[in-house]
């Protein structure tokens, strides 16, 4: 959740949603149930045998939902006392009241009976999954890369999909939109009116962590060779975004001959890295997103109601800059066209709209666009045979069949053929 600067949301209830359903839950199962019991009784059980986190609720909210805690199944209180915690986010789990939620029964049996889903992964498959780069720097290698060395693999690698020095390229996102530390600033941004200049979002001013920066690098690019660079190669990589966003390490600017690693990139501070709630990361990240979703004074106007939330009338926020001036102007008209019988599709167009455009629509990849009718004529020169022979067992950066191995040869060559007739 991006902070925001401006609160003025109605808070939506977490906890009378319990209430709601406990007092149905009872009401359809018939008073005799809780016939005679003293309430103040009941409160007490519930502190005795639930260990659901509190911590925000009224006393008269948790007295509210001590009839629907105290008919809590053995099973589900063990959960509770096993967690000790409500969810992550801030919900509630339901109880089961009489062996019911609702209006459904429900198996309580089956829900404390642990899941035995195949097998325990070996620690050679833990650690073969385990991958991913954290903030504190755990799963971060040792290695290094100059920005030169950066640099120079970007415009091997990259630039075909996210421009010179990052500026984006049609569909790919931009990596820089200049010093990370001034547009740092436009995140509290709002669009009050038409012509406001919203907030920039890049890697730079934006994101919080540079441990993602390496992480998604490493495991995700480039885009049709995951998994391909070296730990140094991404150090380089690193360094060289980190360039073009004019950012410090330490005090200190990197600069084209800077070389980054494993020391100083733990040493990085992005610029908004206090620019998001709840804090997550860290041994007490989850306990602190408890207490934060737990508190409808971080997201609302601190009050659970389900009626007469308000004071008099509520404030309604009206459309203030709306659009009118459409051309051509907005038309009602709801009949639908008459569909003409489309031709056929050619062979080979589906397979390669499927599993070919994602290379072969632009030449941005490398490979021969689709429509580019010199660059299939080049692909020609040596003859149909072998255009089918580079696509079958691959070619360059081109895996075997496009990757799309369990395509047949002959599926393969149909869409060889869909191409060049789409060029001529």
């Amino acid at each position: 959740m991006y902070k925001s600067y401006h609160k003025k949301i109605v808070a939506s209830t977490l906890l009378a949603s319990v209430v709601f359903l406990g007092t149905a839950c009872n009401a359809s199962n018939g008073t005799k149930d809780t016939a005679g019991a003293n309430p103040a009784t009941e409160t007490k059980s519930v502190a005795a045998n639930t260990t659901m986190n509190t911590e925000g609720f009224t006393q008269r909210e948790i007295d509210a939902v001590g009839p629907a805690n105290a008919l809590v199944s053995d099973s589900v209180k063990k959960t509770y006392e096993h967690n000790n915690k409500l969810v992550v986010d801030g919900g509630v789990t339901y109880p089961s009241v009489n062996g019911k939620r609702g209006a459904y029964y429900v198996n309580d049996a089956a829900h404390s009976t642990p899941f035995n889903k195949g097998k325990v992964a070996t620690a050679n498959e833990q650690k073969a999954w385990d991958i991913d780069v954290m903030p504190d720097g755990t799963g971060l290698p040792e290695g290094s890369g100059t920005v030169e060395e950066g640099d120079e693999l970007y415009e091997e690698k990259c630039a075909s999909c996210h421009g010179d020095f990052g500026a984006g390229s049609g569909l790919y996102p931009k990596l820089t939109l200049g010093n990370s530390y001034a547009l740092q600033k436009t995140m509290k941004n709002q669009r009050v009116n038409p012509d406001s200049e919203g907030p920039q979002r890049a890697f730079g001013p934006y994101w919080p962590y540079a441990s993602t920066l390496w992480w998604y690098i490493k495991t995700g690019m480039p885009h049709q060779a995951p998994m391909s660079l070296t730990t140094d190669e991404v150090y380089a990589l690193s360094a060289y975004i980190l360039y073009i966003n004019e950012m410090k390490i330490d005090g200190e600017l990197v600069d084209d001959e800077y070389e980054l690693d494993r020391e100083k990139f733990l040493k990085i501070v992005m610029p908004n890295v206090d620019g998001f709630e709840p804090k997550i990361t860290g041994p007490e990240g989850q306990d602190y997103a408890r207490k934060y979703f737990n508190n409808p004074l971080n997201y609302g106007n601190g009050v659970r109601c389900m009626k007469d939330c308000f004071e008099g009338e509520p404030e309604v926020q009206r459309i203030g800059f709306e659009l009118t001036d459409f051309n051509p102007p907005l038309s009602s008209e709801k009949s639908l066209p008459e569909v003409e019988e489309a031709a056929p599709a050619a062979p080979g167009k589906d397979t390669y709209e499927a599993s070919c455009a994602v290379c072969h629509a632009t030449d941005a990849m490398g490979a021969p666009a689709v429509g580019d009718k010199a660059a299939w004529a080049a692909a020609l020169e040596k003859g149909l045979d072998q255009v089918y022979h580079n696509a079958i067992v691959g070619k360059g950066g081109m895996p075997p069949k496009g990757g799309a191995m369990d395509l047949s040869d002959e599926k393969i060559k149909e869409v060889v053929d869909y191409m060049i007739g789409a060029s001529k």
